[in-house]
C-alpha cells in the first residue's frame, strides 16, 4: 500500500513539475511580448506583427495614433492609453485578419478629450476582436468605436463612456436639408460598409451631456448658424423660418450604416443609457435582441432601406419621440426597400418620462411607422408586431400608443397580435390596428 501511495505521489510530483515548466516558459514568452521591453508601445508593435503584445498596469501616454498591423496582431493587457493630441485617433487597426484589442482601457488628456477622432478605428478587417475594452472621455463627433469595410468582426462586454461633444451639423452641402445647426453629437459604437458584426454586451453610457434647458442655452442647440438661399428639399417651412430645430440632439449609441452593403448584423445583449438615438439602423438582415435602452429620445429605428429586421425582447424605457421607429427614409428606393420585418415581445415603460420630454411634449408615441422622406420613397411594407407592451401607470405622456403615417406612400402590410397596448390620451392608436 504505501509503495502504490509513493509511486502515485511521484507520478503527482511529476506532473506537476512539468505544468510548472509548461507555465514558467508561457510566462518568459508573454515577457518577451511585452510592451515594457520596448521604447514606446508601437515600437512593441513593429517588432511583434502577428503576436499580441502585453501591456502590463499603468498609464502609457501617446502623441500619436497606434497603427496595429498585420494577421494575427494586437495588444491586451490592464494598461491605460493615453492619447496627449486631440487630432489624433488613440489606436488604428487596418488591413488586419485575425487582430484583437484586449482588456485595455482607452482614454485622452484632460484638455484633449473633445475631438474628431476615434478612440478605436479599425479599417478592411476580418475576424477582428475588440473585447472587454473601456473607451472613456473620447468625445467625438464621429464614435468611440468604429469600424468601416470589416467582415465577421465582433464588440463585446466593452464600456464605452461620454462619448458626445458639442458641435455644429452641417447639412448646407445637402439639398435636402441645406442648413447647419448647433448640436450635442456623438456615438458609441458605429459600423459601417460591414458584414457579420457581432455587437454583444457592452455599455454605452453618457453622463457628461444630457439635454437640460441650461445645456440649450448655454450652447444655442438646435439655433441655425448657416443655411442656403433655397429651402431643404424635406425640411418643414416652420422650421426653416425659425432657423431652429428641436433636434439638436444627434448620434446614437450604436449605429449600423451603408444600406445595400452593411448586413448580417446582431446586435444583443447590450445596455444604452443617456443616448440620443439608442440604435439606428440603416441595414438589411439585423438581429436586435434582449438590449436595454434607458433615456434616449429615440429608442431605436430603422430607415434608409432596411430590411429583414428582427426586433425582440428588448426593453426600452424612458424614451421620449418615439421607443421603436420604422420608416423609409432618403436612400430606400425600389430596389432597396424597408420591411419585410418583425417586431416581438418588446416592453416600453415610462414612456416620456425621459430628459427629452420638455423637449417633445405628450404628442408623440411608443411605435411609430412613417412614411417616407421623399415622394419617391418606397412604402414600409409586410411588418409583424405581436406580443409587445406599453406599460403606462398614472397619466400617459403621448397621444396614442401607435402611429401609422396616412396618405400617400403610407406603410403597407402591418399586422397586429397580442399586443397590450395602454391607449394615449387620444387613444390605442391614430388608425385601426390591422390583426
Amino acid at each position: 500500500m504505501n509503495d502504490a501511495i509513493q509511486r502515485a505521489t511521484s507520478r503527482r510530483s511529476a506532473t506537476l513539475a512539468l505544468l510548472m515548466c509548461l507555465f514558467s516558459s508561457v510566462a518568459t514568452a508573454d515577457n518577451r511580448f511585452s510592451v515594457a521591453d520596448y521604447e514606446t508601445i508601437q515600437a512593441a508593435l513593429d517588432a511583434n506583427r502577428g503576436r499580441l503584445v502585453f501591456v502590463p498596469p499603468g498609464d502609457y501616454h501617446i502623441s500619436e495614433k497606434l497603427r496595429v498591423r498585420g494577421a494575427g496582431s494586437g495588444l491586451f493587457g490592464p494598461g491605460r492609453i493615453i492619447q496627449t493630441q486631440a487630432n489624433q485617433p488613440v489606436i488604428e487597426i487596418e488591413n488586419a485578419e485575425g487582430a484583437a484589442i484586449r482588456d485595455l482601457t482607452v482614454t485622452r488628456s484632460q484638455g484633449n478629450r473633445e475631438t474628431d477622432n476615434e478612440g478605436i478605428l479599425a479599417i478592411d478587417c476580418r475576424d477582428l476582436v475588440i473585447e472587454n475594452v473601456s473607451v472613456i472621455d473620447n468625445r467625438t463627433r464621429s464614435a468611440a468605436i468604429t469600424l468601416r469595410d470589416c467582415i465577421d468582426s465582433r464588440i463585446t462586454h466593452c464600456l464605452i463612456k461620454n462619448y458626445m461633444r458639442i458641435t455644429v451639423d452641417d447639412r448646407t452641402a445637402s439639398a435636402d436639408w441645406g442648413y447647419a445647426f448647433n448640436c450635442t453629437d456623438g456615438t458609441g459604437i458605429s459600423v459601417s460598409q460591414s458584414v457579420g458584426t457581432l455587437i454583444e454586451s457592452n455599455r454605452v453610457i453618457e453622463e457628461n451631456l444630457v439635454p437640460t434647458r441650461e445645456i440649450k442655452a448655454e450652447h444655442h442647440l438646435g439655433d441655425f448658424v448657416r443655411k442656403n438661399k433655397q429651402k431643404g428639399l424635406i425640411v418643414n417651412q416652420t422650421m426653416w423660418d425659425a432657423d431652429y430645430t428641436d433636434n439638436w440632439q444627434q448620434g446614437s449609441g450604436i449605429i449600423v450604416t451603408s444600406p445595400e452593403t452593411s448586413d448580417l448584423t446582431r446586435i444583443v445583449n447590450n445596455h444604452i443609457e443617456n443616448a440620443a438615438q439608442g440604435i439606428d439602423l440603416h441595414c438589411d438582415h439585423v438581429t436586435v435582441a434582449n438590449n436595454v435602452i434607458v433615456n434616449s429620445f429615440v429608442g431605436m429605428k430603422a430607415m434608409h432601406g432596411s430590411r429583414n429586421v428582427i426586433i425582440i425582447g428588448n426593453q426600452f424605457t424612458r424614451n421620449s419621440l418615439w421607443a421603436i421607429g420604422l420608416m423609409p427614409g432618403a436612400a430606400a428606393n425600389a430596389s432597396n426597400p424597408d420591411g419585410g420585418s418583425i417586431i416581438a415581445n418588446n416592453i416600453i415603460s415610462e414612456f416620456g418620462h425621459g430628459d427629452a420630454h420638455w423637449i417633445w411634449g405628450n404628442e408623440r408615441s411608443p411605435l411609430k411607422f412613417d412614411s417616407g422622406q421623399q415622394a419617391d420613397d418606397p412604402p414600409l411594407t409586410n411588418v409583424i408586431i405581436q406580443g409587445n407592451i406599453v406599460d403606462c401607470i398614472g397619466p400617459a405622456r403621448f397621444e396614442y400608443a401607435v402611429i401609422i403615417a396616412q396618405g400617400e406612400n403610407m406603410p403597407k402590410g402591418l399586422r397586429f397580435s397580442n399586443n397590450l397596448f395602454h391607449p394615449g390620451t387620444a387613444g390605442v392608436a391614430n388608425t385601426e390596428l390591422a390583426p
